[in-house]
Parts: structure tokens; C-alpha cells; sequence
């Protein structure tokens, strides 16, 4: 696949899912990068801010295969991953897959859902395979997990633990729209929504070559110094108490490699970095009960160490050794 090829795609795409979410040019490029860099997302919002059309829109431009979980307290495991069934003709067990077998699942209020259920997921992120039964089968590539979330209510919810948040690329929030935005949506949806005219612009076999040239994009050693000195500073800031992991140093760097290739360069730049660092790190971080009571808060902080590290010198050099 060519680079002009690569960029004409990733166009289409854009302009596919803005046919369906208005306004949200930087919430659209950021969860492209992710899906570009094989990472799953967590968008966390109020109800009613198109998150699920958001998801849904990227699996149908890209032409994968799409499922939906309405999670719930009484959401088994299995009905995330599926379960042995008895055939009385053959009798044998036989596999009947559950809707994680996709290529883009949707776990939707996925903090509605009981610990254990939620763990069902954990697998299926972390090594894109789920273990039934003492058997395990591989799932389709590519596969990303969209999770959304209610910040607002937490009746009958269940936090999600750091060790699955931490398996999360990115974090992002859609916000509300503009007015004008929102005056263009009401008619818009007059008649029918959009998300039933779009068609695909790609298929899932490109979407893999795409992912696969994603991890060509070069990134300089200043430029990985950069994401480094900002992910070893949350882990000794005065305010924080759990900086980010080793994993959150490699997703930030394969989400900027997806976020250069959706910005149609070949090679990742400090402002790359600078544009990803709260959308990756903020829901990895905790900060400790001092800062809490001061009303401090994670994004406040990744703003003050983003000001503090400086950002390395250069232009066109970003481009090779």
C-alpha cells in the first residue's frame, strides 16, 4: 500500500463518520489513531452524546464486523464470551460464541456491568483470545473494544480497576456539540439518521495492512526521550500517587505513530505527543487523598508537567536520525 493510497482512506474515513458525528473532528481523528495502533478505547460522557454511533460509524466505514453489549448487573461472563452447549445428536459439548467475537465490540455502560463480567473482557484485550472451558480460540483481527461510561450516575455501577483501565489506549470524552452543530443534527435526523445510508469505504484486510504500516512511522529518539521524561515525571510528582505504567509509555507511543498517520505524515512530532499525552495517561493515573481534598485533579496535573518538560528543539529533523 502506498502512502497516498494510506492518506485517500483515512480521508474517506473522516469524512464517512463526520457524515454522523458533527463537530468532533479531534474525538474522530484520536479514536482512528487508536484503532490505526490496535488499541482499545474507552469513551466516558453523559448519556446522549452519540458515543455508541461514534463506535459503530468507524465499524461500518472500515467494513469490520460489529457487536453490541448492553451491560447490566446481571450480565454473566458467558454471555460475553460464550458457552459450551450439550448437542444431544452428537453428543458432545459444542462452542457457541458470544458477541466478543467480533472485530469491533461494543461494551456499552460497561460500569453497570459486575467485576467478574467485566474481567471477561480483560483477556480478550489484553491477548485478542478468550479461554472457554479449558479451550481457547483466537478472535478475529482487527479487534477493538469500544466501553463507554456514565461518569454522572453512580447508582448500581461498578468502577472499573486500574488493571483494566490501564488495557485501555486511550480515553476520550465527545462533550456537547455546538450549537450550530446541534441545529445542523436536528435536521439531519428530520427524516432518517445517517448511520443507516453509510456505507464502508475499506474492508478489514486493509484496515490489517493499515495497522501493520502504522508501526513503520518513524519516531525520533528526542521525540521518544520526550514521552518518557512526561510518563517518569507522573511517577514522582508530588501529587500523584500511581503514576503511569511501562505499558502506558508504549501505548503513547503506538497511539502517536496512528495519530502521524491520520495527520498524513510519516513520522511523529512533538506536538503529536503534546495532543495525545491526556487522552492516554489521564485515566492511568491516581492521585493521592491530599491532593483530592485540595480539588486538584489528574488533568490540571498532566497540564503542569506538560508545561514543565521542555519540548525538544527541531523542525524537519524529525523526519530521520
Amino acid at each position: 500500500m502506498s502512502s497516498s493510497q494510506f492518506r485517500d482512506i483515512i480521508k474517506e474515513i473522516i469524512q464517512n463518520i463526520e457524515t454522523v458525528i458533527l463537530d468532533k473532528g479531534q474525538v474522530i481523528r484520536t479514536a482512528l489513531s487508536a484503532f490505526l495502533a490496535g488499541g482499545h478505547i474507552l469513551l466516558e460522557d453523559v448519556p446522549g452524546v452519540a458515543k455508541t454511533m461514534l463506535a459503530r460509524a468507524l465499524a461500518i466505514s472500515s467494513g469490520c464486523t460489529y457487536t453490541r453489549i448492553q451491560c447490566t448487573p446481571d450480565l454473566l461472563p458467558t454471555d460475553v464470551t460464550g458457552v459450551s452447549v450439550y448437542n444431544q445428536k452428537t453428543q458432545n459439548f459444542e462452542f457457541r460464541s458470544g458477541p466478543v467475537f467480533s472485530q469491533v465490540v461494543v461494551a456499552d455502560e460497561i460500569n453497570r456491568a459486575t467485576p467478574r463480567t467485566q474481567s471477561a473482557l480483560l483477556e480478550a484485550m489484553a491477548e485478542g483470545q478468550v479461554s472457554v472451558d479449558g479451550k481457547t480460540y483466537v478472535l478475529n483481527k482487527p479487534f477493538i473494544v469500544f466501553a463507554t461510561q456514565n461518569p454522572v450516575e453512580h447508582e448500581g455501577t461498578f468502577p472499573l480497576p486500574e488493571a483494566q483501565l490501564d488495557r485501555f489506549m486511550v480515553k476520550l470524552s465527545m462533550g456537547y456539540p455546538s450549537f450550530t452543530a446541534e441545529l445542523d443534527m436536528l435536521e439531519r435526523l428530520r427524516l432518517t439518521h445517517p448511520i443507516e445510508s453509510l456505507k464502508p469505504v475499506t474492508n478489514p484486510q486493509t484496515i490489517l495492512q493499515m495497522q501493520m504500516k502504522v508501526r513503520e512511522i518513524f519516531v525520533h529518539p528526542k521525540v521518544r526521550e520526550y514521552m518518557l521524561r512526561i510518563v517518569a515525571r507522573t511517577r514522582d510528582h508530588a501529587y500523584i500517587m500511581l503514576g503511569a505504567s511501562p505499558r502506558a509509555s508504549l501505548m503513547l507511543f503506538r497511539c502517536c505513530q496512528g495519530y502521524a498517520a491520520v495527520m498524513g505524515r510519516g513520522y511523529v512530532i512533538p506536538d503529536d505527543v503534546k495532543a495525545l499525552a491526556k487522552s492516554v495517561l489521564e485515566h492511568r493515573l491516581i492521585l493521592n487523598p491530599e491532593s483530592r481534598l485540595r480539588k486538584v485533579t489528574i488533568a490540571s496535573v498532566l497540564q503542569e508537567i506538560l508545561n514543565e518538560i521542555p519540548v525538544p528543539a527541531g523542525d524537519t529533523q524529525w523526519r530521520s536520525v
